[in-house]
This record gives structure tokens, C-alpha cells and sequence, in this order.
């Protein structure tokens, strides 16, 4: 949590790395805001610096790690260092979320496209590459990965199980995230 030498001009030449949560997020408008775990004002989150770190949307409430910086508009997100995931295995929204009789993280990432999701019905699908079979995606595992919303098209990295109906995801990353891993 220190300070670096970043982009920019006098004051706004420093940058902090801070942990938080996304206060909100509007996909429409092309930004949102953080509040920092230790106070303070809130840090603005431009779309592209989401989407530099591979992830178009963002749900409410994801805890994350941001390099910010203080510009004369206030602090600002710069880059995306980690995004954690939301509401824990415990929290509230995911009482109900169902649990497996596999380790997740035995599970491999399988690389996918999008195939279409609709955040009203709270579903949709996804290929992963070389299989014509669909993949259930639930709207409570993308909360559950700090995602609001997916586009058809969209490159992202899943584990999957098979379930009672076929395959779904268990887990879903943001392209990027998941190759470094």
C-alpha cells in the first residue's frame, strides 16, 4: 500500500493502492464508483479501466484492489490489481446458491464464448472452445465473480461441472485473470 510514481503531472503523479468495494457500477453510462476499506472519498472506475483489466461489467458490492490516483476531479481508479469475489461463500445472496461434492479449485478453467445471456431472466449460455455443447451460466455465479452482465461474444474462462440438467459453470473469470493463472 504504498505509493508509486504513475502517469501525470505534479500531484497526480502518485499512485495508492487501496482495497474496496464497487459502491456502483453503470455499464450504460461507462462508470462507476469504489469506496476504499479505509475511508475516504469515493474513487471513480471508468469502463476502460475495467475493461483493461479483461471484464466488460462489474457487480455492486465486488471487493477489489485498485492502483488510484488524486487527480483535480478527486481519486481515480487507474488499473484493476485483483478482483475478489462477492459476498463471500457465506454471504447473504448466496444462502441458497448450491454447493458441490468437488473441490473447485481441483477443476480446470475451460476457455468459452458467450453465447448469450439475458440478466433479466438471470441466465444464459456459453460454448467452450471446441464443443458445440452449451454451458449453463446462472446469474448468482456471475455476482458470485464480481461480473454484472454478460455479452454475446464475450472471451471468458469457466470451470464447469456436469449437472442434473448438463453442463454448467461453477465458476467464471474474466479472460485475462484466468490464463495468468
Amino acid at each position: 500500500m504504498g505509493t508509486e510514481l504513475g502517469q501525470g503531472k505534479g500531484n497526480e503523479s502518485e499512485t495508492e493502492e487501496l482495497e474496496g468495494y464497487v459502491k456502483w457500477f453503470d455499464q450504460t453510462k461507462g462508470f462507476g464508483f469504489v469506496v476504499a476499506e479505509g475511508g475516504g472519498p469515493d474513487i471513480l472506475l471508468h469502463a476502460n479501466v475495467l475493461r483493461n483489466f479483461g471484464q466488460g461489467s462489474i457487480a455492486d458490492g465486488t471487493p477489489l484492489t485498485v492502483r488510484a490516483q488524486k487527480t483535480a476531479r478527486g481519486m481515480q481508479a487507474v488499473e484493476i490489481l485483483r478482483i475478489g469475489n462477492a459476498g463471500g461463500a457465506s454471504g447473504p445472496e448466496n444462502e441458497a446458491f448450491p454447493t458441490y461434492d468437488v473441490d473447485l479449485d481441483t477443476l480446470e478453467f475451460m476457455p468459452a464464448r458467450v453465447k448469450w445471456f439475458d440478466k433479466t431472466k438471470g441466465f444464459g449460455f456459453a460454448n467452450v472452445f471446441g464443443s458445440a455443447d452449451d454451458v449453463f451460466i446462472h446469474v448468482e455465479t456471475l455476482r458470485r465473480f464480481g461480473f454484472a452482465d454478460l455479452q454475446p461474444g464475450e472471451a471468458v474462462s469457466i470451470k464447469l461441472l456436469d449437472g442434473e440438467r448438463g453442463l454448467m459453470a461453477v465458476e467464471i473469470r474474466s479472460w485475462d485473470t484466468a490464463v495468468q493463472r
